[in-house]
């Protein structure tokens, strides 16, 4: 029966919805809907009542079935309830209970009113995610000096600030100048700088990510169509409502394009028998999910008890669920919202997203044991020298032991300055900013600085299907006719090519201008079937083409383009309205699962000709065909060969795996079925005697890059886990394809689980089955992806998870480094490390090339600054150890550290990459970053520096005359020095001369070790600077600027040079600095060749 529910303070509003309901305007145009609809009614009229707690009259139309004879046979009844008390509620309710009505829906069939939405939304909430906490920009800040060498460098720049303090301190008062307290400071001044840059750029690349991220952000709907009561207190469509405000017991419509706002029961479909819904967001399905309104045995379920029966069916058992998000593909219909906000599906697995713990990257967790080491080496070094030095405190040049002891701890804190790699910091974070650059040339967002080198050693992806691998635009790939072949009629396959909804390819053996050439020939009507009997619509966005509607009709309009030989460039579907020009569609015989297809009537608007259209499943609509026709236009009658011949086509095609459907055509008399059009249950019986013109086999094809990315990661050492949520049959065929999975496994298993079936093994069993291979996993659940991620990490891998889905959110979190996809979901993003703007998996590879370029580059890197900075501490030790003059001040080793090291140690990092890097396996995470084998190698490089370095300062006294034991003790001179003369060569004025020897060598030994650092391998003879044009630029610049302090004088500022204590070197001088310098090339060159045979030999043995 209808039931309309009208109150003494409504009437008028329930009135004008009464008359709008029987015109089919809003409730549906069949009586099928409408019946529907009222059992669904009845079930929201509790609540009501409850709600209302007022007299209320029920108006009760007794129908016997039949439209055109509602208004003959009409019962009314009135019933006057008031619920006065609790019990009178408890009663009424129990009443409703056995009438088979919920007694606790949601809503009443009105629309909410203001104040409802108000009460409600302060109950559940506004219907959005929890938004991540966001990190201020002081906590973006902070974050930067959570590392060890930074921390380091504090450390030294605070104990440098208070060794300056005391000196000062110390000072006579009318000495202290301007210039002397800048002097005495510019050290801890220009170390916490170089901290501040190096947090700069690290907050700047992330505060970038995020923007780009914002930029990003077009998933969540914003506008929905609500009932709602208006200011007149009637019920209202109301268009513009903002998604947010949603409530659970809001009525809301969804159609054709739309993007559900919040989880919902479908309640009744409107002007359509069938809703199709896109789930490949939430559950990796790539083929649409046909919905229907919930029936009444799981109301009480459903509604009643609340929501935990029915909701604890899987998502894909839920038919009468629409989940937020989600995009309607094919009809419309009316729900009513259940859950918004956290309360959704998609909000559960956001919290799934906090559960998941957040690994370090290799590179942290290298570079964090590096530090600490570093930190102790350096510690004991510093203190080692402050003790030899202990003997010294009381030398007659010192004024007090004290300050002995105060001159000795500045020794050692320069020393802690030698030692220290200030720029390795910025470096490293320069050089990863760099790589995040060049990926987002090639449309990858970097969230995450470390994580652009964690791709480096990524031993497997575990990669989601839909969109990732496949392009998730289904396509026809297979079109059948059938042709007389010698007076046999068979069906001919011509493939079709393309893998996008964009119309490009042709078909394979269609003849030039077929489809104009034989109007009456079985191709024309394929064209006509696939965009007559169509609700689809192609639109261009920027460089892609997607549809409004359901993928399969997408396929079908591409494919009709292509079948079309006349193409105009910027239209992507002219040949369709051409055809739309020439027919009308006036009737729709919307698909049902039970017979499962779809008609369309249309009229020729020229010759009045009309047709009937069908497509559907093949084998049950090819029982209701009796003819075929054939690709010339001629027809023949169906046979018992025929038929065993399509069912043997239709199953090769499946297995291949191709969603089939069939095409056929039927000519009608309209006017002949003009009774019937209106009932479903005819739909069927109007569909017969049809005559097929051809198979198509769709599928969500593979990227065209996919399978060339594949084969490197396979050559790269890199396994490829697909974890998808599509069937068997589509991910082992997809995988197969790929060369994921062997297309002939020559009898030993397929590596294929079902989620739940993997899970249901030990997990010793399942351990055993993920420590090797390639692996495919199908029907699987959100919480199975993050589960495989951990048991993954548990046995030592390094996995990368990529997906798109809002179901791939949690593994991607718990992942070392999640991929999302551009096009993904906004919550997939917010937990992934950098996301792919293209969706290209090729991409994900070029980024492990990337990652392992960036690391050779930072072994490159580190290689140079380490060996440099030992060799400035074995300086300074060895000077101190043999109890020679000041060598180096610390100003000159702060200058060495920031201009000589600095722009070499960057301009590595744009090394290019190594022809072999993708020939090699992933590195073992935990390998160091410094091996005992390189350390060897800048323990015996920084050596000989340190020996060029103190070599020239200690040959210049040689030179002059002095003996060594005279140039160790020069402290003493005054006791045995024969003149005043010899005592001058110690004064800090002569010293300018042997120091600027010394850093002149120590800055040209430096800057060749860099050039010879542009591979840590390969001899500078085969691999030469000149491969990479920075680094010849970042050597030339700091030599260019050194010569420019030694001759500033020359220049005409003196100060400069004064300020560094320099002066400016002859040409024999500066032959004497060549000579120190140049056997660093040599020396490196000989243990590159010893460390290749360590290396080769480690390779074999591994092996």
């Amino acid at each position: 029966m209808d039931v309309v529910i009208s109150s003494k303070k409504n009437t008028a509003g329930a009135n004008k919805r009464n008359r709008h309901d029987a015109s089919g305007g809003v409730w549906g145009s069949s009586y099928r809907h409408r019946k529907r609809y009222n059992h669904n009614t009845n079930m929201f009229l509790w609540l009501h009542l409850k709600q209302n707690k007022k007299k209320t009259s029920f108006a009760v139309k007794q129908s016997d079935g039949d439209d055109d004879d509602d208004d003959d046979v009409t019962a009314a009844v009135t019933t006057t309830r008031r619920v006065e008390s609790e019990e009178e509620e408890e009663e009424e309710e129990e009443e409703v209970r056995e009438e088979g009505f919920p007694p606790k829906t949601l809503r009443s069939n009105r629309g909410l009113t203001e104040n409802q939405v108000r009460e409600k939304l302060e109950i559940y909430g506004e219907n959005v995610l929890n938004p991540p906490k966001e990190k201020s920009w002081v906590e973006l800040w902070a974050q930067q000096f959570d590392d060890r060498l930074v921390q380091i460098l504090l450390v030294v720049a605070a104990i440098s600030t208070a060794s300056s303090v005391s000196q000062a301190m110390g000072s006579d008062p009318q000495s202290i100048t301007t210039e002397s307290m800048l002097e005495l400071f510019v050290e801890p001044f220009i170390i916490i700088l170089i901290l501040m840059i190096n947090a700069g750029v690290g907050v700047w690349q992330q505060l970038s990510a995020i923007s780009s991220l914002e930029a990003l952000k077009k998933l969540q709907p914003r506008l929905t169509t609500v009932l709602r009561q208006n200011n007149q207190g009637e019920d209202e469509w109301f268009t513009d409502i903002d998604a947010s405000q949603l409530v659970p017991g809001d009525l809301i419509k969804v159609k054709v394009g739309d993007m559900v706002p919040a989880d919902a029961y479908v309640c009744d479909l409107l002007s359509s028998a069938v809703l199709s819904v896109d789930e490949s967001a939430l559950s990796g399905e790539s083929v649409s999910v046909e919905k229907e309104a919930i029936a009444s045995n799981d109301w009480n379920t459903a509604i009643c008890d609340g929501n935990d029966g029915y909701d604890s069916k899987p998502v894909n058992e839920q038919k009468s669920t629409l989940f937020s998000s989600t995009v309607i593909t094919k009809g419309n219909a009316e729900a009513i919202v259940a859950k918004t906000g956290a309360q959704t599906e998609i909000g559960k697995i956001q919290k799934g997203i906090v559960s998941a713990e957040i690994i370090k990257t290799p590179l942290n967790e290298r570079l964090d044991k590096f530090g600490n080491d570093l930190a102790l080496l350096i510690a004991g070094i510093c203190v080692a020298v402050w003790l030899i030095s202990i003997p010294r405190f009381d030398d007659p040049s010192f004024a007090s032991i004290f300050e002995g002891a105060v001159y000795y701890t500045k020794v050692a804190v320069s020393l802690g300055v030698a030692a220290i790699p200030e720029g390795l910091p910025a470096v490293i974070t320069l050089v990863l900013a760099l790589g995040t650059r060049r990926l987002a040339e090639r449309n990858v967002i970097v969230r995450n600085l470390p994580s652009v080198e964690t791709l480096g050693c990524v031993s497997i992806i575990c990669t989601d299907k839909t969109g990732t691998l496949t392009t998730n635009q289904m396509t026809v790939e297979s079109m059948l006719v059938m042709e007389s072949q010698n007076n046999t009629n068979m069906w001919t396959e011509l493939k079709v090519e393309g893998s996008s909804y964009y119309p490009i390819g042709k078909v394979n053996g269609l003849m030039e201008d077929e489809l104009n050439a034989c109007p009456s020939g079985a191709i024309a009507d394929i064209f006509a079937v696939s965009v007559g009997c169509n609700d689809a619509q192609l639109v261009k966005t920027s460089d892609e083409v997607s549809i409004i509607g359901e993928p399969t009709e997408g396929a079908l309009l591409t494919l009709a383009e292509k079948l079309a030989m006349k193409k105009e460039e910027g239209s992507l579907d002219r040949n369709r309205q051409r055809w739309l020009c020439d027919w009308k569609k006036y009737t729709t015989l919307d698909f049902d699962r039970k017979r499962k297809s779809m008609g369309v009537f249309c009229r020729n608007i020229h010759s009045g000709k009309e047709t009937l259209l069908v497509k559907g499943a093949p084998n049950l609509l090819f029982e209701r065909c009796t003819h075929v026709k054939l690709r010339s236009g001629s027809i023949c009658e169906i046979t018992d060969d025929i038929r065993d011949e399509f069912s043997s086509v239709i199953t090769s095609l499946s297995s291949r795996p191709l969603r089939c459907l069939l095409l056929a055509v039927k000519d009608v008399d309209f006017d002949q079925y003009a009774g019937d059009i209106h009932r479903p249950e005819m739909f069927e019986s109007i569909e017969t005697g049809l005559t097929a013109v051809g198979i198509v086999g769709i599928r969500d094809p593979p990227r065209k890059e996919a399978l060339e990315s594949i084969r490197l990661c396979g050559q790269a050492g890199i396994r490829i886990a697909m974890i998808t949520g599509d069937a068997k049959d589509t991910a082992v065929a997809i995988a197969k394809e790929l060369t994921i999975l062997p297309k002939d496994p020559m009898g030993t298993p397929l590596k294929a689980y079902e989620g739940k079936d993997f899970f249901s093994k030990s997990e010793n069993e399942q351990k055993s089955l993920l420590a090797s291979g390639n692996l495919v996993f199908y029907r699987t659940e959100p919480t199975d992806k993050q589960n495989i991620v951990k048991m993954l990490q548990s046995l030592g891998e390094v996995p990368a998870m990529t997906g798109d889905g809002v179901n791939d959110a949690p593994a991607l979190r718990q992942a070392n480094i999640g991929i999302a996809m551009g096009s993904g979901t906004e919550v997939a993003k917010e937990a992934a490390d950098m996301i792919l703007v293209d969706n290209s998996f090729s991409t994900i590879v070029k980024g492990v090339e990337e990652g392992r370029c960036i690391y050779a580059n930072m072994q490159a890197f580190i290689n140079f600054l380490i060996s440099c900075n030992i060799g400035e501490v074995f300086a300074v030790f060895f000077a101190s150890l043999f109890g020679f003059p000041s060598l180096l001040s610390s100003l000159q080793l702060l200058w060495v550290n920031l201009v000589t090291d600095g722009p070499p140690a960057t301009a590595l990092g744009y090394n290019p990459p190594d022809s072999e890097v993708m020939s090699r396996s992933p590195r073992d995470r935990n390998e160091e970053i410094i091996t005992p084998w390189l350390l060897t190698r800048y323990f015996i490089t920084g050596t000989y520096i340190a020996i060029s370095t103190v070599g020239i300062f200690a040959s210049y006294f040689l030179d002059s005359g002095l003996s060594f034991d005279e140039v160790r003790q020069w402290s003493t001179c005054a006791e045995w020095a024969s003149n005043d003369s010899i005592c001058l060569a110690f004064s800090q004025e002569s010293l300018s001369i042997p120091q600027t020897l010394a850093l002149s060598a120590l800055v040209t030994v430096e800057l060749l070790k860099a050039l010879s650092s542009v591979s840590v391998d390969t001899s500078i003879t085969k691999i030469g600077p000149q491969r990479n044009p920075a680094l010849l630029l970042g050597v030339v610049i700091p030599f260019v600027i050194h010569l420019g302090i030694l001759y500033s004088g020359k220049l005409g500022v003196p100060s400069i040079a004064s300020s560094f204590g320099v002066v400016p070197l002859s040409v024999e001088q500066w032959i004497s600095v060549f000579l120190w310098s140049l056997p660093i090339l040599l020396i490196d060159d000989i243990l590159k060749a010893y460390g290749k045979t360590i290396n080769k030999n480690s390779h074999i043995a591994n092996q």
